[in-house]
């Protein structure tokens, strides 16, 4: 994506940045049950694209960032799965 498509992609995501050649969020979660079940959600999703995040969890936090590394950029496939983790986020209550 050239920089006017990524920063169109990026009114479509709630709270996504622009971290170098990758968008990256933090979610929050009510405590380490929770952050795991997203992720575990999550995965399950992530597996059948084959387009697997660059992910960190400390407790109740998670921090995604997302890059395709053979585009060495975002690309669509990222936006995609963006949207997928907001709306499985979105089933949490925080």
């Amino acid at each position: 994506m050239d920089t006017t498509e990524l920063q169109t992609a990026l009114t479509q995501l709630s709270g996504w940045n622009v971290k170098g050649v990758k968008i990256a969020k933090d979610y929050k979660f009510k405590n380490f049950c929770e952050a795991f079940t997203f992720m575990t959600r999550c995965a399950l999703e992530i597996e059948k694209m084959n387009h697997h995040p660059e992910w960190f969890n400390v407790y109740n936090k998670i921090t995604v960032e997302l890059t395709t590394h053979d585009a060495s950029g975002v690309t669509m496939k990222d936006v995609t799965l963006a949207k997928f983790m907001d709306k499985t986020y979105s089933k949490f209550s925080t």
